[in-house]
């Protein structure tokens, strides 16, 4: 520490402070000045500055030891180095000292680095990209050292989780309800938090106009006067790009010229033998900026012509940030004709036609070039019409708000005079001086004091253009020099650009100026750009007190101006401000606390003749305190008069009548708002603070963005940002406005360097503002979109950024630190007992919530038979050449087919086969691919009393992933045996098969491709239908793999409760496109058809890939009414065939056949996908009720089917209602209640019914914990009593434990009789209008999901599906989405389906669309290519080998943010 110290005193003996910085000679504060910036430039190193600097203080070191330590210390904290963390490099090349003057004054610097020292470095896990989207960064860079590849995720993770630790700000007391129980916090004031204790403020009057006995009656009056007058006196200089003078308009040229323009514009423009321009017509002046002589012209001959002259910017793009809203500005004010210059005419874009393109957003403009040759002169008889200045509109400027929007600001011809004549009082102007402008002549300062006030004082004009000042920053002072100008009006900008490239400049002299207007004065770091100017140029005859900054607003022009010293003003003055005071709108002088403090010069005096008040922003206008910062208001005679066309916000601005505190107006006069937040200060010196446009109110505290862009800027090393290119602005996300910060990266930063840089202003930030930043984006160079005259587009910026177009290259997040008002977890209750809930039920009128299909005891079904091989071989007799199965291949044609003896015969080869090898009772695994083979192995085994397990074959293409799989489900199913193909018995032995699992323990594998013609010697007769028939393995969406056992009698069961509620026949024929492995699919594929006798037409839902139509081709070719497919088969044909119906048109495809669709699912019903469905095929005959949804789960495969019934059935009265869709409030759903609300009210979520109960089924719905019943739409767990049950779980591999009590539960109160099985899935029953076939009011079943895949966050609980359908939504790149939690992270996987740059636009949208939706905080957001997201075959996300994927570190993603 000792050392530290030293080093820190050495650093201050070394850095003169201000007080002896004075006392040094003036050429050794020039020389030290150029230094700074050579060291800032790059163009010495630190250690050859620190010698040099060294040399020039070591005559005058004892002096500056002699000086009050008190003020050293005070003055300089220790250098940045020391805050930083010792490894870094890049850092040390950089101290304190290297500083670029514009944005801050030293103090601010300081402060920062301070406050940096105080945070210890803490680790943040940086970002992870992928190397083909890193700009040059090496793969080391996003390993940790020594941390092994495969565990960087969860390292990453683990830093994350610490860093998320740190204790948060306090916690927020007050909720308010956001139109539900959900409560969000909502900021409460502070106790302590500093209130405004002086007294009310009073209006404060400017100075009167003074009375000038000559003065002219309006500009073209003085205009008139010195053109005829004086016409040989130079008005305007215009430069070229090398600074040389190209032109000079005279008094005399300016007034002719207008003069021919004005007959032209009048006389010689017309349309039909109309004239095209009457007197208060707009016209907009389109001129570039290098050209003001053009512009000069042009606005002077418009208001002789009495047109008013609405000048914009030159478009150059047809897509210009805020073009369209200057076309909306143009519309709005009926501009039909533009002027323009002939050069800049030739640069517009052009249409095919040769003539300028039509704009985006702009009406239709006639464009008039007023170069000499197009103008006409007047005749000797014509004079304009020069009259007294009136209350007609002279012009129009336009102003850019905050959220983008261009408005009109209408000034009135004697406003326009007035503040002429405010200005000339105010400046102290004299006729035929000389003043140097930099400003954009077109608006503004630029407009006031070098088109007006000039031509008003015959005044002579040297406009520097913004082209030349980027080739030669120095430009300007050169030109005061030459031209000996008296004054200067110039930004910040300028005089820091200026600063940088003076040191090769030896013979230039500012003693002419009198006054150096800094127009952009009210700038926060306008101070910090006026010392260091001052500093380096008093040496060249600048005096200090004639630098003048100024307040402006185009709504009120100019506000308050510092007057020049022979004016005997009180001399300027500084305040100190408490940051953590402004942001409670409180002045506080800072004496204390140097660390978060705002600096600020004063603007001067109010104008001459102007009444100013300070109001309260929100609200009624009431007066503030005079220790309180407000809005400034104006009421003068010089200020602008509306917005044009817009009379509502013309009324809240031009029309503000500020009260006092007890509600009594100030003044009858109305004032208008400028939209500047400031103070009076002592002397009557108005200071201005910030401006309403760059005001942020997070948590009920106001930040100004210009201090936030200071603040990043003063965080060293700055090398790794472009200091102009940063913008700062707030997005609205939960209830509160949100800071983010984008800058743009220099091409050379390292992803370590800019991430470390950003983790330091968010730190910077963060103490200095007492605010979290939401969002840090940096971007590539030159990507930013651009104002006009350099600077960037903030709205535009913001747009992009809440449209996921800034395409950043480095995202840094931090919700946890920001989001403080999300709802408070929620506390689980003590639970209501089930017989309360009984009672309160009954109580409240609500039935117990419990539905069945039809009693199949009633329905008549022919064939009883107990056991489903005894019905093929009663069919194999009965109809031996009814055809039962069509299988289908990739081209449509028939593959194979099977009649009921073939089927037969093939069935007792297989049992033939298997007599001898095998037991009664042994377990077979069938692994075929889908088709007739599966079918007859099946029956095969059941004919020899073995027990079928069929197994997906594994993919030949991927055996790594899906050979595992097969493994596991012969050993755990314990299958002494396998039946397959021989080409797949192949593959099973193969060398690659044997890279996966250990080929050595298949059990015994028999091919069945070529078995001999044998008869099997007797069929097994099962003793019991309850013995076991097959079993159905599957593998859940949370990765667990459950086989379930299927009695005989639960076969059958099964079979007839599907026929009777599909009415099948041996005349139908359905259409099936299903995987036949598990489930639905399996019985319907394998089982259906021989127990009803329809013709089945199996479709393998693999082809589809080769011919996405094959499907529905096959549906319309045979005509069927009734139809089976799966999610991912949907998806299939509306992604592939989506813009292919007209195609299939063509080809005959015609589906008005289809009666029913039904999806099979275990899941939700995707209500946007069968929508999205129907529609699309709607115009191939689809009928809009045909598409519905199936319901079963593991403890039984079919508990739902909506079969939809037309035509004759549906007038016999066997039809069902059509499926129902209710809509219910997701956040009520969080907190397991049903809530039903409107269609497209806020939150809502749209459910359909899941299908109707199969007959035979009972459901109710249970309470998950206390397992009592719940009432009619209430939220429990789906119980269902069915004799197709499951008989229970043969195993669950990898939770052996997997509780029993899924098959046979009772309720613990009410009906404690029923035998119940658990789905394991959340829903509700709901008692509709509708009737069914029985008269009875029909219950509908929702399913919401199910309640493994749920995700329990903040004591809530949510499912998956809610939250990956809000990202999806977020983005259009977004493909697909899965969620998952890890350590209580939510973590987001998005596929991206569009270029890489877009990749880190996702990682802001999508964590504000569930902060917006779902109230959490997204912990890591991670961005995969498409098809990363693992999807089984029933087209159902496997969320959970997603998850291992990622901690695995498996996935290859593009980018990984971890949300801070």
């Amino acid at each position: 520490m000792a050392e530290r110290t030293s080093a820190g005193l050495l650093t201050m003996m070394l850095e003169p402070t201000p007080a002896v910085a004075m006392t040094l000679p003036a050429e050794v504060r020039e020389k030290l000045a150029e230094l700074e910036l050579e060291l800032s430039e790059g163009d010495i190193t630190q250690k050859g500055y620190e010698k040099k600097r060294g040399k020039l203080l070591a005559p005058y070191i004892p002096q500056i030891q002699g000086v009050d330590p008190s003020l050293q210390i005070d003055n300089r904290i220790q250098t940045s180095s020391q805050a930083l963390p010792q490894g870094s490099k890049h850092n040390k090349a950089r101290a304190a000292n290297t500083r670029d003057e514009r944005f801050r004054s030293d103090l601010h610097t300081e402060a920062v680095q301070a406050a940096l020292a105080k945070y210890k470095e803490r680790k943040m896990p940086m970002p992870s990209k992928r190397r083909s989207v890193l700009v040059q960064s090496s793969v080391e860079a996003c390993t940790p050292p020594g941390v092994p590849v495969n565990s960087r995720v969860s390292s990453k993770i683990q830093q994350l989780l610490n860093t998320l630790k740190r204790p948060k700000r306090p916690p927020l007391r007050e909720f308010f309800v956001d139109d539900f129980e959900e409560l969000l916090d909502v900021q409460q004031p502070d106790p302590n938090q500093p209130k405004a204790e002086g007294q009310q403020m009073g209006p404060l009057e400017g100075e009167p106009l003074g009375v000038v006995t000559n003065w002219p009656p309006s500009l073209p009056a003085a205009l008139q006067r010195w053109g005829t007058t004086q016409p040989k006196s130079p008005c305007l200089t215009a430069l070229d790009n090398a600074g040389k003078p190209v032109y000079t308009l005279t008094y005399g040229k300016l007034w002719t010229r207008s003069q021919k323009l004005a007959y032209t514009l009048l006389n010689k423009l017309s349309t039909r033998n109309e004239p095209l321009l009457m007197p208060g017509d707009r016209v907009a002046l389109v001129f570039p900026n290098n050209d003001p002589v053009m512009f000069m012209v042009a606005f002077y001959g418009c208001l002789l012509a009495e047109l008013v002259p609405v000048p914009i910017e030159v478009p150059l793009t047809r897509k210009d940030a805020g073009s369209q809203q200057i076309g909306f500005l143009l519309g709005s004010c009926g501009v039909t004709l533009a002027l323009t210059t002939d050069a800049c005419q030739k640069g517009l874009p052009k249409a095919q036609t040769g003539e300028v393109a039509t704009f985006k957003g702009w009406p239709r403009l006639l464009w008039f070039v007023t170069d000499g040759k197009h103008v006409v002169k007047p005749p000797k008889d014509w004079h304009p019409p020069v009259r007294e200045a009136s209350n007609d509109i002279a012009y129009i400027e336009y102003k850019t708000s905050k959220e983008g929007s261009t408005m009109g600001i209408t000034v009135s011809h004697s406003a326009m005079l007035a503040h002429c004549h405010a200005l000339t009082q105010a400046c102290g102007y004299t006729e035929a001086e000389t003043i140097t402008n930099v400003l954009d002549f077109k608006r503004e300062a630029g407009l006031w004091h070098g088109v007006l006030t000039s031509v008003m004082n015959r005044m002579h004009v040297i406009s520097i253009p913004y082209s030349l000042m980027k080739v030669n920053p120095l430009s300007w002072i050169q030109k005061v020099h030459t031209f000996k100008a008296r004054v200067a009006v110039v930004k910040s900008r300028d005089m820091h650009w200026s600063l940088l490239a003076q040191r090769d400049q030896r013979d230039i002299s500012l003693s002419s100026l009198r006054m150096l207007i800094v127009a952009d004065g009210a700038n926060p770091w306008s101070i910090s750009s006026c010392d260091a100017f001052l500093n380096v140029f008093q040496a060249r005859g600048l005096r200090p007190e004639v630098i003048c900054p100024c307040a402006s607003s185009s709504e009120a022009m100019t506000v308050a101006i510092r007057r020049p010293p022979e004016m005997g003003v009180p001399p300027p003055g500084k305040a100190v401000l408490s940051m953590g005071g402004l942001s409670h709108s409180v002045i506080r002088v800072d004496t204390e606390e140097k660390l978060s403090v705002l600096t600020v010069q004063d603007v001067g005096q109010v104008m001459p003749g102007a009444v100013v008040c300070v109001v309260r922003v929100e609200g009624t206008p009431y007066l503030c305190q005079t220790d309180e910062v407000g809005e400034i208001c104006v009421s003068s005679g010089s200020i602008g008069v509306a917005y044009y066309g817009l009379p509502g916000m013309t009324k809240n601005v031009f029309e503000t009548i500020p009260v006092t505190s007890s509600g009594v107006p100030i003044s009858d006069r109305p004032f208008t708002r400028t939209s500047l937040l400031g103070f009076v200060g002592p002397d009557s010196l108005v200071f201005v603070v910030g401006k309403m446009d760059g005001l942020m109110v997070v948590s009920g505290r106001r930040h100004n963005a210009d201090d936030v862009v200071a603040t990043a800027l003063a965080v060293e090393p700055m090398k790794f940002v472009y200091r102009g290119r940063i913008a700062v602005f707030s997005v609205s996300v939960l209830h509160d406005e949100r800071i983010v910060v984008v800058a743009e990266q220099r091409p050379d930063a390292s992803e370590e360097d800019s991430f470390q840089w950003m983790s330091r202003v968010l730190q910077a930030i963060d103490s200095i503002h007492q605010v979290g930043v939401y969002c840090l984006a940096l971007v590539p160079a030159n990507t930013l979109p651009k104002a006009p005259l350099g600077g960037i587009h903030i709205s535009e910026t913001k747009q992009r950024f809440l449209e996921g177009a800034l395409h950043p290259c480095n995202v840094l997040m931090c919700p946890h630190t920001c989001v403080t008002n999300l709802p408070k977890p929620r506390q689980k209750q003590p639970e209501v007992g089930p017989a309360s809930m009984i009672v309160g039920n009954l109580v409240a009128g609500k039935r117990i919530a419990q539905a069945c299909g039809r009693d199949v005891a009633q329905l008549e079904d022919n064939e009883q038979f107990l056991y489903i091989q005894d019905v093929l071989q009663w069919r194999a007799q009965a109809t031996p050449d009814h055809s039962l199965f069509l299988v289908l291949n990739a081209k449509g044609t028939v593959a194979s087919t099977a009649s009921c003896l073939q089927l037969h015969k093939r069935a007792e080869r297989v049992a033939a086969a298997l007599m001898g090898r095998l037991n009664t009772g042994d377990h077979v695994a069938l692994v075929y691919p889908p088709g007739i083979d599966l079918i007859a192995t099946f029956y095969g085994c059941l004919y020899a009393g073995c027990v079928p397990v069929t197994v997906r074959p594994p993919h030949p293409q991927n055996l790594a992933t899906t050979l595992p799989t097969v493994k596991m489900i012969v050993e755990v199913s314990k299958s002494v045996c396998i039946l397959t193909t021989q080409a797949i018995m192949k593959l099973l032995r193969s060398k690659e098969a044997a890279a996966a699992v250990d080929v050595k323990s298949w059990p015994m594998v028999v091919d069945t491709d070529d078995l001999p013609r044998k008869k099997s010697p007797q069929m097994y007769k099962p003793p019991t239908p309850e013995m076991l028939a097959y079993l159905d393995f599957s593998v859940s969406t949370t990765g667990i793999l459950a086989g379930v056992k299927m009695s005989h009698a639960a076969t059958s069961a099964l079979c007839r409760s599907i026929k009777l509620q599909c009415e099948l026949y041996p005349s139908r024929q359905i259409a099936i496109c299903l995987d036949p492995y598990c489930g639905l699919g399996f019985a319907l594929w394998c089982l259906c058809s021989v127990y009803s006798g329809h013709q089945s037409i199996l479709v393998p839902p693999l082809e589809l890939e080769s011919n996405a139509s094959l499907w529905l081709a096959a549906v319309s070719q045979y005509k069927v009414r009734v139809t089976f497919c799966s999610y991912s088969v949907m998806e299939m044909c509306t992604k592939g065939l989506g813009a292919q119906t007209e195609a299939l048109r063509l080809r005959n495809v015609n589906l008005s056949c289809v009666r029913t669709c039904m999806v099979v699912a275990e899941e939700r019903p995707r209500i946007t996908l069968t929508q999205s469905f129907s529609k699309i095929f709607k115009d191939l005959g689809l009928s809009p009720r045909a598409v519905s949804t199936t319901f079963g789960c593991r403890v039984n495969v079919a508990i739902c089917l909506q079969p939809n019934r037309l035509g004759k059935l549906a007038e016999q009265g066997t039809a069902g209602p059509d499926p129902t869709t209710v809509y219910v409030d997701m956040r009520a759903l969080r907190h397991d209640r049903v809530r039903l609300v409107e269609r497209g009210s806020p939150h809502s979520l749209p459910l359909m019914e899941s299908g109707k109960i199969l007959p035979g089924v009972k459901v109710i719905i249970a309470n998950t914990e206390t397992k009592g019943p719940l009432g009619d739409s209430h939220l429990g767990e789906v119980w269902v009593s069915s004799p197709h049950n499951a008989t229970g779980y043969y195993t669950v591999y990898g939770e052996e434990a997997l509780h029993a009590d899924h098959f046979n539960t009772k309720l613990s109160f009410g009906d404690t009789q029923t035998v119940w099985a658990r789905t394991g899935y959340l829903g509700f029953l709901r008692r509709t209008e509708l009737t069914d076939a029985s008269g009875e009011r029909h219950d509908a079943l929702y399913v919401v999901g199910s309640l493994d895949e749920t995700l329990e966050l903040r004591g809530m609980r949510y499912h998956p599906i809610d939250i990956e359908t809000s990202v999806i939504r977020s983005h259009k790149s977004i493909a697909e989405c899965a969620v998952f939690t890890w350590t209580n992270l939510l973590v987001v996987v998005v596929e991206l389906e569009g270029s890489e740059q877009e990749a880190l636009d996702l990682v802001a949208l999508v964590t504000n669309v569930v902060l917006e939706e779902h109230y959490l905080i997204v912990g890591v957001v991670v961005v995969v290519d498409p098809g990363v997201i693992p999807i089984n075959s029933r087209g159902e996300k496997q969320r959970m080998h997603l998850r291992d994927g990622f901690l695995a570190d498996q996935l290859d993603p593009i980018y990984v943010a971890y949300n801070m």
